[in-house]
C-alpha cells in the first residue's frame, strides 16, 4: 500500500463519523438547550408566582391580625371583665389565631407595665409609637388606622439556628372604657414568615422581603437582616427590583452574589403595601428566590437520562455505521480482489455479481463487459496477428510467384531472341516462330504488370471506370472467341446458354470483359477435362451471369481467401497452374466499381466451381465512377509500400 493512502472502507468509516457524530452530538447539544431554556423559563414563572403568593399571603396575614385586634380590642372582657377573665380571653384569641404568635399582652397606657403576667419582652414595647393614640376617642370604633404596626429591629431578635422565625412583627390596638378614655393597650408579636429549605426541584423557592428603601427586613441569613441593599455585591440588580416592583411589575431576575458562595440565583419578585405605621405610602418588596441549580435540578435527571441515551445512541450509530461501512466498501472490496486475480483472459472466475447496490452491480457488469472487450481485443490482436503473419508468407510466397511469373516469358524472350540473334534458326519461317514466342511471352509479361500495376492503383484510389450501355451477350461472345483455342487445346465442352429477356447493361466494357475472360481462363486452366457452362438469367434488377465448371474444386474453408489480393489456394497450386493470385481480387473491384458484384462457390476439392457475376441492369441503379479508396479490397501491408 502506498504512503498517504488509505482503504475506501476506512475512509468511510472515518467520513461517516466525522459528518454525523457531531450532527448527533449537535442535536443533542441543542436539545439539552432547548429543555435546560424550557425549565428555565417554567422557574422564572413558577418563582414569579411563588412571590406573587408569598406577597398576597403576608398582606392577607396582616389584614386578618389587624381585624382580630380591632375585634378583640371593642370587646367587654378587655374594657370591663376581672384580670382572670381578660387572661383567660387572652389564651382563646392567641389559640384562635391562625399565625405563629410569639407573644400576646395586655399593658397599663400610663405605666407601660403589664397587667398581666409578663409575655412580651420590655423593650419590645419600646417601639411602639403608643403617642399617636389621644387620651380621648375621636374615631369610630373599629378604625384600622388604630392599629400600630412596627417590624422589629435586628437587635431584638433572636439569633438562634433553631429558630425559623421571620419577618417578625408588633401589633397594637388601643382599648377605650365605656367613657372613651383610653385605659389600655393589646400588644401581640407574630412571625409571618417560616425560614424555609429549598428542596432540589421545589420552583416555590425561599423568600426574602426588602423594604422600599432597601432594608432588608427577612433574609434566611441572620446578619443581612437589618442591612441596606447597597452593602450587597448585587445592589443595582436589587435596586432594579425595587424600581420594577415599586412599578408593579412581577418578574424575575437574576441574582449572582446576594447568597454565599457567590451561587446563581433566580429571584421572582412583587410588592405589597407596607403595614408598618407611618409609612403607608410606601411598598415592601417580596422575593421568591432558589438557586439556580435547585431550579433545574430536573434537568440534572433528563441530562442523565440524555447522557445514556447519547451513549447508547452512540454505540448503536458506531454499529450501524460499521454495517453500512461494510455493506457498501465489501462489494468493491469483491470486485477489487476480482481484477487483482484476475491472472488471464478469459477467466475461470466469474465476476461478482447480484449486489444490493444499483450502481455497484453497473460497475460490476462495466467490468464484465471491460473483460469481453479486452478478450475480443486480444482475439482480434491475436487473429491480426496470425494474419500479419499469413500475409506475410503470402507476400513471400507471391514475391516467389511473380518472379516465376516474370522470369518464365523473360527467358521465353531471350531465349528465343538469343536464337535468332546467334543464328539457330534455319529459315526465315522458324526465325518468325521464335518471333513469335517471343512477341506471346512479351504479351503475357505485360499483362503481368498490368494487373499488377491495377491493383496498385485501386489501392491508391486512383483506378476508374466509365459504365456506359452496353450489350452484354454481344461481350461474353468475344471473350468465348478469345478463349475457343484453349477449350480445344484441352478438349474441354463448352455450353453456352443465354435468357433473351436481359436487356442492355451498365459496364464498363473493357473492364467488363476482363472480368469475364479472368473467371473463364481460370476455369479453363483449373479444369482438365469436363465441362464449363456459362449461363445468363434475369433477376429482379439484375442481370447475373453463372460460369460453372467440373474443375478440381475449392476447399469451402478457402473460400473466402479467394478475393484477397496475391492469395493462392496453396504454393502446390499455383506452381503446377502458374498466376500471381491477382485476378479475382481484380475482378472484385472492378464489379464493384460498376454497381456489381462476384461470387465464387464450390462444394468442395474434386467437385468442381460456380462462379456467378452480378450487373445492374440500364437505369436501375448509380453508379460511382470512381473507386474510393476505403471501398477496396484489403491489400497487403507489406506490399503497399
Amino acid at each position: 500500500m502506498s504512503i498517504g493512502q488509505s482503504s475506501f472502507r476506512r475512509i468511510l468509516l472515518s467520513r461517516l463519523l466525522l459528518v454525523s457524530v457531531p450532527v448527533l452530538l449537535m442535536g443533542v447539544y441543542v436539545t439539552y438547550r432547548k429543555a435546560r431554556s424550557a425549565f428555565l423559563e417554567t422557574a422564572r414563572q413558577n418563582l414569579t408566582e411563588s412571590a406573587i403568593r408569598k406577597a398576597d399571603n403576608i398582606d392577607q396575614s396582616i389584614q386578618f391580625l389587624q381585624a382580630n385586634l380591632i375585634t378583640a380590642g371593642e370587646s367587654l372582657v378587655l374594657k370591663q371583665g376581672t384580670l382572670a377573665e381578660k387572661e383567660a380571653f387572652l389564651q382563646q384569641f392567641r389559640v384562635r389565631l391562625p399565625n405563629q404568635i410569639n407573644c400576646v399582652e395586655l399593658i397599663d397606657i400610663k405605666t407601660k407595665e403589664p397587667l398581666l403576667n409578663r409575655a412580651c419582652e420590655p423593650e419590645i414595647i419600646k417601639v411602639l409609637p403608643l403617642e399617636r393614640w389621644t387620651e380621648k376617642r375621636t374615631s369610630s370604633a373599629g378604625n384600622i388606622e388604630n392599629v400600630l404596626v412596627r417590624s422589629l429591629p435586628r437587635q431584638l431578635l433572636t439569633k438562634s439556628p433553631h429558630n425559623n422565625r421571620q419577618l417578625e412583627l408588633v401589633f397594637a390596638v388601643p382599648i377605650y372604657d365605656n367613657q372613651g378614655q383610653l385605659q389600655s393597650s393589646l400588644i401581640l408579636q407574630t412571625s409571618l414568615l417560616y425560614r424555609e429549605k429549598v428542596l432540589p426541584g421545589s420552583l416555590s423557592g425561599y423568600p426574602v422581603v426588602i423594604s422600599e428603601n432597601g432594608i432588608i427586613l427577612a433574609h434566611p441569613y441572620f446578619d443581612r437582616i437589618g442591612s441596606h441593599i447597597s452593602e450587597e455585591a448585587d445592589a443595582e440588580r436589587l435596586n432594579l427590583i425595587i424600581i420594577n416592583a415599586v412599578r408593579g411589575q412581577q418578574r424575575f431576575l437574576h441574582l449572582f452574589s446576594f447568597e454565599k458562595y457567590g451561587k446563581e440565583l433566580v429571584a421572582g419578585y412583587s410588592s405589597l403595601p407596607s403595614p408598618v405605621t407611618g409609612e403607608s405610602s410606601q411598598k415592601w418588596i417580596v422575593l421568591a428566590i432558589s438557586p439556580l441549580s435547585q431550579a433545574l435540578a430536573a434537568l440534572k435527571q433528563i441530562w442523565e437520562a440524555i447522557f445514556y441515551l447519547i451513549s447508547g445512541l452512540l454505540l448503536a450509530y458506531l454499529v450501524a455505521i460499521i454495517l453500512i461501512t461494510r455493506d457498501l466498501a465489501r462489494p468493491l472490496e469483491k470486485l477489487r480482489d476480482y481484477a487483482l486475480n484476475i491472472q488471464k483472459i478469459p477467466s475461470q472466475n466469474i465476476t461478482p455479481q447480484n449486489f444490493n447496490i444499483r450502481e455497484i452491480n453497473q460497475l460490476a457488469s462495466a467490468l464484465e463487459e471491460m473483460l469481453e472487450r479486452l478478450r475480443l481485443w486480444g482475439e482480434e490482436i491475436v487473429k491480426s496477428w496470425q494474419e500479419a503473419e499469413n500475409a506475410n508468407q503470402l507476400k513471400n510466397q507471391f514475391l516467389a510467384n511473380t518472379s516465376h511469373e516474370l522470369r518464365t516469358p523473360l527467358n521465353g524472350i531471350i531465349g528465343s531472341i538469343r536464337c535468332v540473334m546467334d543464328g539457330f534458326c534455319n529459315s526465315e519461317q522458324e526465325e518468325k516462330e521464335y518471333l513469335q514466342q517471343a512477341d506471346n511471352a512479351a504479351v503475357h509479361l505485360l499483362e503481368i504488370i498490368d494487373d499488377i500495376l491495377s491493383i496498385a492503383k485501386i489501392e491508391a484510389g486512383k483506378l476508374s471506370v466509365n459504365p456506359e450501355p452496353v450489350d452484354l451477350h454481344q461481350i461474353i461472345n468475344e471473350v468465348i472467341n478469345l478463349q475457343t483455342a484453349s477449350l480445344q487445346r484441352k478438349h474441354l465442352k463448352f455450353n453456352l446458354l443465354f435468357c433473351p429477356e436481359i436487356p442492355i447493361v451498365y459496364a464498363d466494357t473493357t473492364k467488363l470483359k476482363q472480368v469475364i475472360l479472368n473467371v473463364i481462363s481460370n476455369s479453363i486452366k483449373f479444369t482438365d477435362t469436363g465441362t464449363i457452362s456459362l449461363i445468363t438469367r434475369l433477376e429482379n434488377t439484375q442481370a447475373i451471369i453463372t460460369i460453372i465448371d467440373t474443375g478440381i474444386g475449392i476447399d469451402p474453408q478457402q473460400q473466402s481467401k479467394l478475393f484477397r489480393p496475391f492469395v493462392m489456394i496453396d504454393g502446390s497450386t499455383t506452381r503446377k497452374f502458374s498466376g500471381t493470385g491477382l485476378g479475382l481480387a481484380i475482378s472484385k473491384n472492378f464489379m464493384k466499381m460498376m454497381g456489381g458484384d462476384i461470387t465464387i462457390s464450390s462444394q468442395g476439392q474434386g467437385l468442381g466451381t460456380t462462379v456467378e457475376i452480378i450487373l445492374p441492369l440500364v437505369g436501375e441503379r448509380k453508379l460511382d465512377s470512381t473507386l474510393e479508396e476505403n471501398s477496396s479490397l484489403p491489400i497487403l501491408p507489406s506490399l503497399k509500400s
